[in-house]
C-alpha cells in the first residue's frame, strides 16, 4: 500500500500538532487561572508573578528544584499544567478556589521527599501549588513553642530553636531538607521519639486551606480534623498552612555513637540481643541500625594477594540524651554484647548532634541546616514493623538473601519508650505499643533508564516479599511518610473506599475509618484526593457527576482545540 506524499505530510503535520496540544492546554489552563487568582486576590497581586505554565522558561528549573527522586525527572514522567508559587497564605486560599472550580486536581509540595512523587506527578490533569515560599518560623521560648509554616525544612525549624536556646530541640526527623508540612502531618518520626514520641504528639494548633477555600485554625476546624491532620497525610483534607509546636528540653551535653560489626565480629548475636532490648532499654537511648550487604578484603597470609568476600555489615548509631558518664552504663548493664567503649562516644551539643545525623563532619558550619538543596540518588523504600524477635537462624537466613540481591539495605529503628505510653488512637498514626522497631527498606542507584528502574525495583520488592514471615501481619503495617505506592492505589473512580481501605488498613490500622468519616465530614466529593488519599464514605453518584463535569471542562479545550486543527487541514 502506497502513502501519498500529501498524506504523509498531513500525519506528521497532526502528530506536531499533538506534541504541542499539551502545551495548548497548559496555555488554556494558565489563562483560565492567572485570571481567577486575580478575581480571589488583593488588587496588589500580580497574579502572573506566581503562576508558571509549561512555556514558561522558568517551569522546569521551578518544577524540579524540589523533585529529591530522579526516578521522577524524565521525557516520561508527567507534568504538571501548570505550578502555582503563593507567597502569603491568601493566595493558597485563592488558588484551592479557582482549581475547584476550573476542574483540575492539585498536588501540595512542601519538601519534594515524598518517596513516590505523589506531591508532584499525577496521571490525570494537575497543577502543582508548590509552598517553599511560605516557610516563616517564629519561636518563642518563653511559652516553648514555635510557629511555623508548611514550606519551612526541618533543618531552618532545627536552626530557628537553636538561634534562641540551646536546651530546646524538637522531636522530628534526621533528614534537614525535609519539608515541615508533609513531615509532621503524616506522624514525623526522629531520634528523640523513645523520649518523646512523635513530631505529631507535640502539635498544638494548625492553619489549613479547606476545599472551600477558607482559612481555618484549630478552634475553626474543630477537633476531628485537627485530629486528622496530626498523621493522618494533610493533602487528603486541605492545604496545611502552618503548625504551631511544643518544644522539649533537651540537655546542654548529648552523646552519639557509631560503631560497625560485620558477620566475622558477631554481628548475628549482637543483633540478636539488641532485638530483645531496645524497646526496654533507658528512654533516653535511640539506637538506629544500618544492615548493609558489602564486600570486604581478607588477608590470606603475607604472601598472597588479598581476597574480596562477601558479608553483612551493621552499624550501630546511638543518641542518648545525657553525657558519656551516664551513659556507660547503661550500656554496660543491658547490651554488653556491644562492646561500646568511652573512646567511641562522642559528646556534643544537640544541633551539633543535628549535623551528625545528618552525615556532617564535625567542622561543619551550623548554618548548612539553612540549605534547601540535597544531592539525590534514585531510589525506592518500603517499611514494615517488628513486633517478635527475629531468630538466630533466620537472622542468618536473612544475611544470606541481602548477600544474594547484593543491592538493598535495611534500617532498623528502635521503638518503645514513650511511645509505649501514648495510646494507638490518639493520633492518626497508629503505630505503638507492641512494635519492637520499625524497617526500612532502601535501594538506591545511578544507572538511568526504564531497565535500571525495573531491576532495582524488583531487587527491593523481592527482600519485602523475603521478609513477610518476620512481621507484622493481618494486615502488614506501613509508615505513611514512607510513601510506598507497592501497597495499594486509588482510581477515585466508583471503588474508592474499597481501593482506599486496602493502603489505608497498612498505615492507619483501626484508625483509617475514622479518617474517612472526617474526609466524608470535610471534603465530601473528595477534591483533595491523590493515589494514596483518604477516600470519604460511598453515597450517592454526586462525586461522580463532580468529576465528571471536572474532565469535561478539560476534554472541551482538547475538543475544541482538535476541532480547529481539521478544519485548517481540510
Amino acid at each position: 500500500m502506497e502513502i501519498s506524499g500529501s498524506f504523509l505530510a498531513l500525519l506528521l503535520l497532526l502528530l506536531g500538532f499533538q506534541i504541542l496540544s499539551s502545551y495548548a492546554t497548559s496555555d488554556s489552563i494558565y489563562d483560565k487561572f492567572v485570571q481567577c487568582l486575580s478575581n480571589h486576590s488583593s488588587p496588589s497581586l500580580q497574579a502572573s508573578s506566581i503562576v508558571y505554565a509549561q512555556t514558561n522558561s522558568s517551569f522546569t528549573s521551578v518544577l524540579q528544584s524540589y523533585i529529591r527522586n530522579p526516578r521522577f525527572i524524565t521525557s516520561s514522567t508527567p507534568k504538571p499544567l501548570i505550578i502555582v508559587t503563593p507567597t502569603d497564605e491568601s493566595q493558597v486560599s485563592a488558588a484551592v478556589i479557582c482549581s475547584r472550580d476550573i476542574g483540575i486536581q492539585v498536588r501540595i509540595r512542601s519538601g519534594g521527599h515524598d518517596y513516590d512523587g505523589l506531591s508532584y506527578i499525577s496521571d490525570v490533569p494537575f497543577f502543582i501549588l508548590d509552598m517553599f515560599n511560605l516557610r516563616s518560623i517564629d519561636v518563642n521560648i518563653n511559652d516553648e513553642t514555635a510557629w511555623v509554616q508548611a514550606g519551612a525544612t526541618l533543618g531552618e525549624l532545627y536552626y530557628r530553636i537553636w538561634e534562641k536556646s540551646r536546651v530546646h530541640g524538637f522531636p522530628a526527623g534526621i533528614c534537614p531538607t525535609v519539608g515541615v508540612g508533609g513531615h509532621l502531618s503524616g506522624g514525623g518520626y526522629g531520634n528523640m521519639l523513645r523520649k518523646y514520641g512523635l513530631s505529631v504528639d507535640h502539635i498544638v494548633d494548625a492553619k489549613i486551606v479547606n476545599v472551600n477555600g477558607t482559612i481555618l485554625d484549630r478552634n475553626s476546624m474543630g477537633e476531628d480534623l485537627f485530629w486528622a491532620i496530626r498523621g493522618g497525610g494533610g493533602a487528603s483534607f486541605g492545604v496545611i498552612l502552618s503548625y504551631k509546636v511544643k518544644l522539649v528540653g533537651v540537655p546542654e551535653i548529648v552523646t552519639v555513637f557509631r560503631v560497625e560489626k560485620t558477620l566475622a565480629e558477631n554481628a548475628t548475636d549482637i543483633l540478636y540481643q539488641w532485638q530483645h532490648i531496645t524497646d526496654k532499654i533507658d528512654d533516653d537511648l535511640f539506637m538506629r541500625l544500618l544492615v548493609q550487604p558489602i564486600t570486604v578484603k581478607s588477608d590470606k597470609g603475607a604472601t598472597k594477594a588479598k581476597k574480596s568476600q562477601k558479608t553483612v555489615r551493621i552499624t550501630f548509631i546511638g543518641m542518648f540524651l545525657g553525657d558519656s558518664t551516664r551513659l556507660m552504663p547503661v550500656m554496660n548493664k543491658d547490651f554488653p554484647e556491644l562492646g561500646i567503649t568511652k573512646e567511641d562516644c562522642k559528646e556534643m551539643n544537640w544541633i551539633e548532634s543535628v549535623l551528625f545525623w545528618a552525615n556532617f563532619d564535625n567542622s561543619t558550619s551550623v548554618d548548612v541546616l539553612l540549605n534547601r538543596t540535597s544531592a539525590s540518588n534514585f531510589l525506592k523504600r518500603k517499611s514494615d514493623y517488628v513486633q517478635t524477635p527475629i531468630s538466630k537462624n533466620d537472622l542468618e537466613g536473612l544475611w544470606k538473601k541481602l548477600i544474594e540481591l547484593g543491592k538493598p539495605g535495611m534500617v532498623f529503628n528502635s521503638y518503645g519508650g514513650r511511645m509505649n505510653e501514648i495510646p494507638a488512637s490518639e493520633t492518626p498514626f497508629p503505630h505503638r505499643a507492641g512494635n519492637i522497631f520499625k524497617i526500612q527498606y532502601s535501594v538506591n542507584w545511578h544507572e538511568e533508564g526504564a531497565e535500571a528502574d525495573k531491576k532495582y525495583l524488583n531487587l527491593i520488592r523481592e527482600l519485602y516479599s523475603y521478609m513477610t514471615p518476620f512481621v507484622s501481619n493481618s494486615p502488614r503495617a506501613s509508615y505513611l511518610n514512607y510513601r510506598d505506592i507497592d501497597i495499594g492505589i486509588n482510581h477515585n473512580g466508583k471503588d474508592s473506599y474499597q481501593e482506599g481501605k486496602v493502603y489505608g488498613d497498612k498505615y492507619f490500622l483501626n484508625n483509617f475509618e475514622r479518617l474517612v468519616k472526617v474526609k466524608t465530614a470535610v471534603d465530601p466529593q473528595d477534591f483533595f484526593r491523590y493515589e494514596q488519599s483518604i477516600p470519604p464514605l460511598p453515597y450517592s453518584g454526586e462525586i461522580d457527576r463532580q468529576r465528571a463535569s471536572s474532565a469535561r471542562s478539560l476534554l472541551d479545550y482538547r475538543n475544541n482545540f482538535w476541532f480547529l486543527i481539521i478544519q485548517v487541514v481540510l
